[in-house]
């Protein structure tokens, strides 16, 4: 393996999870060939299967050996109803995202198709659009308690962490998306009229930020607006931007909007480190083994993964192969197709 050889850490993870990574590695395998990409890969078997046989979720110094050796990792999907608590879920997709900080979840929502999309005479120009979401802060950081648990007199608190650094930075990366792919618009969302202390914060840094780039349209909007707004006209939108909860309902609303979560691939970034790449549907364990999830999330991601490692014409060709395959009925049932997981994947792998 030559020196300029990226590395990829594949983990597979539970349900269907497994199932797409397959055919995820096998775009990567046809892309590799096809463009003649200086990528290599390793499959790790942490997983729930992993969790019950020996306890250990992720083994010692496992994200030192991701920023040491590998440029990517993917990730299929985790979570398994024999782990009611999905501790190991957590210590690999949420330790991976706060153990290499990884602040910007990146959520492209892309119609390839516009029989796709649930609204009405909107075509292909009309969903296209980027969700940055803040992916280290806001209320999934864990802080809080409960105290009297199963009384009546409980208490639940979770807490809302926000910093000027976590906020300023995510809202600097969408900016700066922006202006490097030429998109000219950009909307910042909170819910600062209801929570004045932590999104007042939001507020009070978009103010600042958006003057360091006058050529880029940006305004405000509270989320309960925009998730009316992205139903009524997604086609104003070009780069969203927006705290970690609300990032995550918004991106999954988008997904519907281009044909739901089987089409949907996100990215987890810290610019300039090792990068996790990711799956959002789900390990949908009532489907598993059923070979009728679709891999198209999984191979879009995959391209995701190439573009942020330098390979732009690859990805781009990723993209088209998933658009073809869809012109084409080659779809699982979600889709209203008649393939299967593996067939759809062999489908597009040969396109590749």
């Amino acid at each position: 393996m030559s020196e300029k050889t990226r590395r990829i850490a594949f983990i597979p993870g539970d349900g269907i999870g497994i199932e797409v990574t397959a055919e995820a590695i096998k775009a990567l395998e046809a892309l590799i060939k096809s463009h003649g990409l200086a990528v290599d890969y390793r499959v790790f078997d942490w997983g729930a299967e992993k969790y019950l046989r020996e306890g250990v979720s992720l083994p010692e110094g496992a994200f030192d050996i991701f920023r040491r050796d590998y440029a990517a990792i993917f990730i299929g999907a985790l979570g398994d109803p024999r782990v009611p608590s999905n501790q190991h879920a957590a210590d690999i997709l949420l330790g991976t995202r706060f153990n290499l900080d990884l602040y910007v979840n990146q959520r492209p929502v892309k119609l390839l198709d516009a029989r796709l999309c649930p609204l009405k005479n909107r075509s292909e120009q009309d969903v296209d659009f980027v969700i940055f979401r803040e992916n280290t802060e806001g209320l999934y950081v864990g802080m809080g308690g409960v105290f009297k648990k199963n009384t009546p007199d409980e208490i639940a608190v979770q807490e809302d962490m926000n910093t000027r650094k976590g906020v300023e930075r995510i809202l600097v990366y969408a900016f700066e998306y922006a202006g490097a792919h030429g998109l000219k618009k950009l909307c910042m969302s909170d819910k600062a009229n209801a929570l004045p202390f932590g999104h007042g914060l939001w507020q009070r840094a978009f103010a600042e930020v958006r003057k360091r780039y006058p050529g880029i349209e940006s305004r405000h909007l509270y989320v309960d607006t925009l998730n009316m707004e992205l139903v009524r006209d997604p086609s104003q939108f070009e780069v969203i931007v927006t705290c970690n909860m609300f990032g995550d309902i918004l991106s999954d609303l988008g997904a519907a909007l281009q044909g739901g979560l089987g089409l949907a691939p996100s990215a987890n970034i810290h610019p300039g480190q090792v990068s996790m790449f990711e799956t959002v549907h789900g390990s949908a364990p009532n489907i598993a083994g059923k070979n009728v999830a679709n891999p198209m999330a999984a191979v879009l991601t995959v391209g995701m993964m190439l573009d942020h490692l330098g390979h732009a014409q690859a990805a781009a060709r990723a993209e088209e192969a998933v658009r073809e395959a869809i012109r084409e009925n080659v779809t699982t049932p979600d889709l209203g197709g008649s393939f299967g997981t593996r067939e759809t994947g062999d489908w597009i792998a040969a396109r590749l």
